[in-house]
């Protein structure tokens, strides 16, 4: 009796532990596999921030810059965290969570033009309220650059990753995303949890995108980056070793 017993735990197949794919996850797999519609992104840019969630291991704080047809897909790979999404278009925000109840958005209204990006970046370093030392974001009126009046929920939260992929800033008119390198560095920066923030910034190869991400993200913390693509990982400001504090980089 007993060699039987030894003889069937030798051949017997150990158990896997299999995870259940969750709701959301289940939704951005159909929904892709039956739609037409696909993420703006290419696949070698997407996995340069599927690899750091994966790489970090646990439900993460995501907040999304930009509300489209990649929303649940981000959400899906973010299934057990929190993931956000900023989008400044009241209308559209109403019709994607038509189809996609889940997805969990807040509208943001930008003060700036993409036409004032030259002046704008001239214009912050003379402006206490913008100084790297020193800059908050919520009710900070007098920093064009900052997102001063979000849900609390975007202050409160220490995000782990951000991702930079909207407004428009293509044409004169549109917001540009000056206001959302600035604040997601000062984010980064005001970290008070252990580890870095990381910050992916989409279109670098726009000359806005390119200029405010120097001058607020820091080539010195660009970690990767693929297509039109980069990846940022900034430490908290008490790290910072430099004497002139009033500069981000």
């Amino acid at each position: 009796m007993e060699a039987k017993k030894r003889a069937k735990s030798r051949y017997q197949v150990p158990e896997k532990r299999c995870d259940s794919p969750t709701p959301i996850q289940i939704k951005a797999i159909l929904h892709y596999a039956t739609s037409q519609v696909v993420p703006i992104q290419i696949l070698s840019e997407i996995t340069v921030t599927s690899d750091v969630l994966k790489s970090l291991n646990r439900p993460c704080n995501f907040l999304v810059l930009g509300l489209g047809y990649d929303s649940l897909m981000w959400a899906s790979l973010n299934p057990r965290g929190t993931t956000l999404f900023l989008e400044d278009n009241p209308q559209w925000v109403e019709k994607v969570r038509k189809d996609a109840p889940e997805l969990r958005a807040a509208v943001v209204r930008y003060r700036t033009q993409a036409r004032e990006a030259d002046e704008l970046l001239s214009w912050y370093r003379s402006e206490p309220a913008c100084s790297a030392a020193t800059a908050t974001l919520r009710g900070n009126e007098r920093c064009r650059l900052a997102l001063h009046d979000l849900p609390d929920e975007v202050y409160e939260t220490e995000w782990d990753l951000v991702m930079i992929d909207a407004p428009k800033g293509y044409f004169p008119e549109a917001p540009g995303r000056m206001a959302p390198i600035y604040s997601a560095a000062v984010m980064a920066r005001n970290r008070k949890g252990p580890g870095v923030t990381h910050v992916f910034l989409h279109n670098v190869d726009r000359k806005m995108e390119k200029e405010y991400s120097e001058e607020f993200l820091c080539m010195k913390h660009l970690v990767n980056g693929a297509g039109r693509l980069w990846h940022f990982a900034i430490p908290p400001k008490g790290n910072d070793t430099r004497r002139d504090h009033a500069r981000f980089c």
